[in-house]
C-alpha cells in the first residue's frame, strides 16, 4: 500500500499542473501514470494556447469567443475562469523556460485561431504541446513530486452510499505493468483524475493508442456523472492514412483549402463567407465532408490543404514539423505541393461532471483536462482552449485538494441545484451485463464495500485480474475493440441520423455480450499488453455507449452534435447539459441547465456564424 496526501491519475498537463499546484499548497503528492510523463497524448498538440497578452486584447473578449465557439452550451463562471487565469499560466510556463516562438521585438508570438476575435494563441512553433509537457515535467522533477509511471489504474476506491454526493474516494487501484502486481495508494485528502482523452472510441482519430477514456470510464462506474458525452470534435485537418493531426496552425498562418475542382469551398460555396479556413472546427469538418458527399472530394475522400504559398522561410520557422508528418506518413512534400486531409476524431468536449474548482460530486475526488467537462467548451471546443484548460484547471484541482479555499462554487455537481429527469429510448437496454457467474467481469465497477475500502477494493481488483488472466475462450479484446471503432466511425461520426445511432446501441450491446467471455491469450504478469488493452476495451465499451445514448437524446443541432433529421439549434428546449450515471450498472439520463450568467454580463444566444 502506498500512501500520498494528494494522487494524480495520468501525468500530461493537466495532471503535471495539478501535482505541481498541490506540492506547492503544501500536500505531499504523487503522479501515477501507465505511460511515463513524457509519453503522454499531451505532447501532440501543435496549435497553441490562448491568452488575452496583448494590450488590446482582453479576457472578456476570449470569454465571449468561447461561449460563442460552445454554441451557448458552456458555463460561464468556467469560461470566465479559463479566460482570466490563462495568461498568467501562460506568463508562468515563459518564466519555467518554455521555448515560446517569438517576434522581432521579442514578445512571444500569437497568431490568429478558428473562432477567435483576435490573434491570440501563443505557441512554440507547431509543437507547443510537446515543449509544455517537458517544461512541466522538469518542474515536477525539480519539485521532488513522486511519479509512479507504468502503473495503470484500473478502479477507484469509492465508499457504496446510495446517494453518490455521499460517497469519499479514499484512493485507487493500479496495475504494476512492470511486476504484474496489483497495489492500492490511498490519498489522504484527495483523488484527480488526469487521464485524458477517449479517441480510441473510434477508427479513424488523433488521439493516441492510449487514449481509452479511463478516467471518464472508472469515475463513471464510481457514481460521478458524465456530462455532455455527444459532443465530439471532428479535427478538419487529420491525414487520411492514419488520423495524424495537421495543427490549426496552417490555417492561423493563412493556409487554404480547396476541393478537386480548385475552388476555395468555404467561401464559394458559403460555409463560411467572413472567416473561411478560420470559422470553428465543426464549421469546417461538415464543409469538408459534404464537399465529399456532394462528389467534389479528391479520390471521393478528403480535400487539400496549401500552405506553398507562405514561403519556405516562414513554413520551415513556424510549421516545420506538419512538413515531416506529411512526408512521413502521405509522401507528400508540403513545400512543394498541398496536403490531403480529412476530418478524424479529435477531442470530447464532454466528461466527468465538475465544477470550476474541479472538484466532482463524490468528496475527495477531482478531474482536469480532457477527461473532465466543467464545462467550458460546451458543444464545440475553439482550437488553442485545449492547452490553457489543462493548465488553468489542473492548477484549480491540484490547489482545492491540497485544501486551498476557493469559496463556493457557481456551478452544481451531482444531482443538487437545478435538475430534471430525461427520457431516452434506445432499441436495446444499455448497461452491464447480468452476469453472476463471471462477477469480475459483469460490470468493472469501481464501488467497493466495507470497512476498509481501499483494501477491499484491491482484493477485488486482484480477482479480477485473475479470472481475466485464468479465463479460457475464443474471444479476444481486439475484435471487440474493432468492431466498437468501427461502429462508432460509421454511426456517430460528424453527420448522425437516427437509424444509425440505434445500430449503434445495437453493436455496442453485441461487443458488450463478447466481452463477458473475453480472454487474455498472453498468460504472463510482466508487461502484460494484452491485459491492459482488454481492461482498456471494457473502459470503451462503457464510453462508446454513453457517446450514443446522449447522441439520441439531443434532438437538435449544436455545435458538433449535427442530426439529420433536427437541422435547427432548439434553444428553448435544449440550452442545458446532458448527464448520465450509472445507477447499479444502468445508464439513468437527466438534465441540468446551461449557466449563462458570468461575472459582468449574461451570455445570451445569438446566431453563431463565422
Amino acid at each position: 500500500m502506498k500512501e500520498h496526501d494528494v494522487i494524480v491519475i495520468g501525468a500530461g498537463g493537466a495532471g503535471l499542473r495539478a501535482a505541481i499546484a498541490a506540492q506547492e499548497a503544501g500536500a505531499d503528492t504523487a503522479i501515477v501514470s501507465k505511460l511515463h510523463p513524457v509519453r503522454s497524448h499531451t505532447g501532440a498538440a501543435e496549435g497553441g494556447i490562448n491568452a488575452a497578452l496583448r494590450d488590446a486584447d482582453d479576457w472578456e473578449d476570449h470569454a465571449y469567443d468561447t461561449m460563442k465557439g460552445s454554441d451557448y452550451l458552456g458555463d460561464a463562471p468556467a469560461i470566465e475562469t479559463l479566460c482570466k487565469e490563462s495568461p498568467e499560466e501562460v506568463i508562468q510556463l515563459e518564466h519555467w523556460g518554455m521555448a515560446f516562438s517569438r517576434d522581432d521585438d521579442g514578445q512571444v508570438s500569437q497568431r490568429p485561431f478558428g473562432g477567435l476575435s483576435f490573434p491570440r494563441t501563443t505557441y512554440a512553433g507547431a509543437e507547443t504541446g510537446h515543449q509544455l509537457l517537458h517544461t512541466m515535467y522538469e518542474q515536477a522533477v525539480k519539485r521532488g513530486i513522486q511519479v509512479y509511471d507504468e502503473w495503470y489504474v484500473n478502479r477507484l476506491a469509492v465508499s457504496d452510499e446510495p446517494d453518490p454526493a455521499d460517497r469519499t474516494c479514499h484512493g485507487a487501484v493500479a496495475y504494476d505493468i512492470k511486476s504484474g502486481e496489483v497495489e492500492g495508494f490511498k490519498a489522504r485528502d484527495g483523488v484527480i483524475l488526469a487521464t485524458g482523452g477517449l479517441g480510441q472510441a473510434f477508427d479513424h482519430t488523433t488521439n493516441a493508442v492510449a487514449n481509452t477514456g479511463d478516467g471518464v470510464a472508472m469515475a463513471y462506474r464510481a457514481g460521478v456523472p458524465i456530462e455532455d458525452m455527444e459532443f465530439i470534435q471532428f479535427h478538419p485537418t487529420t491525414l487520411p492514412s492514419t488520423g495524424v493531426l495537421i495543427s490549426e496552425g496552417v490555417r492561423g498562418e493563412g493556409g487554404i483549402l480547396y476541393n478537386d475542382e480548385g475552388e476555395r469551398f468555404l467561401y464559394e460555396h458559403g460555409y463560411a463567407n467572413n472567416d473561411g479556413e478560420l470559422a470553428s472546427r465543426d464549421v469546417v469538418s461538415r464543409a469538408e465532408l459534404t464537399e465529399v458527399q456532394e462528389g467534389r472530394g479528391i479520390e471521393d475522400e478528403y480535400v487539400n490543404l496549401d500552405m506553398r504559398h507562405l514561403g519556405d522561410e516562414r513554413i520551415l520557422d513556424r510549421l516545420e514539423n506538419i512538413l515531416h508528418l506529411a512526408e512521413d506518413f502521405e509522401g507528400v512534400d508540403g513545400l512543394e505541393e498541398p496536403m490531403p486531409v480529412k476530418p478524424g476524431q479529435h477531442y470530447a468536449m464532454g466528461g466527468i461532471e465538475t465544477n470550476e474548482f474541479g472538484e466532482t460530486c463524490v468528496n475527495g475526488l477531482y478531474a482536469a483536462g480532457e477527461c473532465a467537462c466543467a464545462s467550458v467548451h460546451g458543444a464545440n471546443r475553439l482550437g488553442g482552449n485545449a492547452l490553457p484548460e489543462l493548465i488553468v484547471f489542473g492548477k484549480m484541482a491540484g490547489r482545492h485538494a491540497a485544501g486551498e479555499d476557493f469559496g463556493e462554487a457557481q456551478i452544481d455537481t451531482g444531482r443538487r441545484g437545478e435538475w430534471e429527469p430525461g427520457e431516452v429510448s434506445p432499441p436495446v437496454s444499455p448497461g452491464a451485463i447480468d452476469s453472476p457467474d463471471d462477477p469480475a467481469l459483469a460490470d468493472g465497477g469501481a464501488v467497493a464495500a466495507g470497512k476498509d475500502i481501499l483494501r477491499g477494493a484491491v482484493k477485488e481488483e486482484r480477482q479480477r485480474v485473475k479470472h481475466l488472466l485464468e479465463t479460457d475462450s475464443a474471444v479476444g479484446h481486439a475484435e471487440i475493440r474493432d468492431s466498437v471503432q468501427q461502429t462508432m466511425t460509421e454511426f456517430v461520426n460528424v453527420f448522425r441520423e437516427e437509424d444509425g445511432l440505434h445500430s449503434a446501441l445495437e453493436e455496442i450491446r453485441a461487443a458488450r455480450e463478447r466481452y463477458s467471455n473475453v480472454t487474455v491469450s498472453d498468460p504472463s504478469r510482466t508487461f502484460n499488453t494484452d491485459l491492459i488493452h482488454t481492461i482498456e476495451t471494457r473502459n470503451l465499451l462503457d464510453i462508446a455507449e454513453a457517446i450514443t445514448l446522449s447522441g439520441l437524446a439531443r434532438d437538435e443541432f449544436r455545435g458538433a452534435h449535427w442530426r439529420a433529421k433536427h437541422q435547427e439549434r432548439k434553444d428553448n428546449e435544449w440550452l442545458k447539459h446532458t448527464l448520465l450515471s450509472w445507477d447499479d450498472g444502468q445508464p439513468t439520463l437527466w438534465f441540468r441547465p446551461t449557466v449563462l450568467e458570468g461575472e459582468n454580463r449574461s451570455y445570451e444566444p445569438k446566431s453563431r456564424s463565422y
